[in-house]
């Protein structure tokens, strides 16, 4: 059987995220920050609850010690990522930026690195970043694209080092599929549920990619309707 474990699972695409794969069969970790919303969250969908905090270290190291000790992991699902301030850009300073970098982007070295050596003993090994359309290159500069009409410097350069990140670690850890994955504009308390697709729209390229049993191509950037321009 599969073992996952989804960063920031206790809501949103990462509770759907988890209630999709579980209902596949895999067996799923609930990572979360909050204990009581982590813990609530797995009681509902029938996962497994796991502390972690992606921004401290020796959380993610007690994670580690738990999964590994449960029998290890086959795919890691990097989801946690914060906006930052709702603000006009002239009013974002560089606390801001170290913020929004370190959930969104530096998370991912810490995680991933830390549960490498669990990945590495897999025959599925997969890790999927959750990244965004809105760190396309090509997206943001085409008027025909929602992307384009949308000014978050800060949200958009992590999400587009989210993506390059994506495509070097496939290429320095070839014996795992790691792959990006843009859930699209979807109706979430990120956007105060304005997005047009539902939570399980969204979700689509998510499970796709780590429902692959660790086969499949590497270092792709895709969304529910393929691959993606970065």
């Amino acid at each position: 059987m599969t073992t996952t474990l989804i960063t920031g699972a206790n809501r949103s695409l990462g509770y759907e995220t988890a209630r999709r794969l579980i209902e596949a069969g895999h067996t799923v970790w609930i990572g979360a920050r909050d204990e009581a919303r982590g813990t609530k969250a797995a009681e509902e969908l029938g996962g497994r609850f796991v502390q972690i905090d992606v921004t401290d270290d020796a959380s993610v190291a007690t994670a580690v010690e738990r999964v590994s000790a449960a029998g290890g992991l086959d795919v890691l699902i990097n989801n946690v990522g914060i906006p930052g301030p709702f603000a006009k850009a002239e009013e974002l300073g560089a606390a801001d930026a170290t913020t929004v970098f370190e959930t969104n982007v530096v998370s991912i070295v810490r995680v991933t690195l830390a549960f490498l050596p669990l990945l590495r003993a897999s025959s599925e090994a997969t890790v999927v970043n959750v990244t965004s359309g809105m760190g396309s290159f090509s997206y943001v500069l085409d008027p025909e694209h929602v992307e384009s009409t949308i000014v978050a410097p800060l949200y958009q350069a992590s999400k587009s080092a989210v993506t390059m990140l994506t495509v070097q670690y496939a290429k320095a850890f070839p014996e795992i599929r790691i792959n990006a994955a843009d859930p699209g504009y979807t109706a979430t308390d990120f956007n105060n549920h304005s997005g047009p697709q539902t939570v399980t729209e969204g979700t689509d390229a998510i499970v796709e990619l780590a429902t692959r049993g660790g086969s499949g191509p590497t270092g792709t950037f895709i969304n529910r309707h393929g691959v993606a321009p970065f």
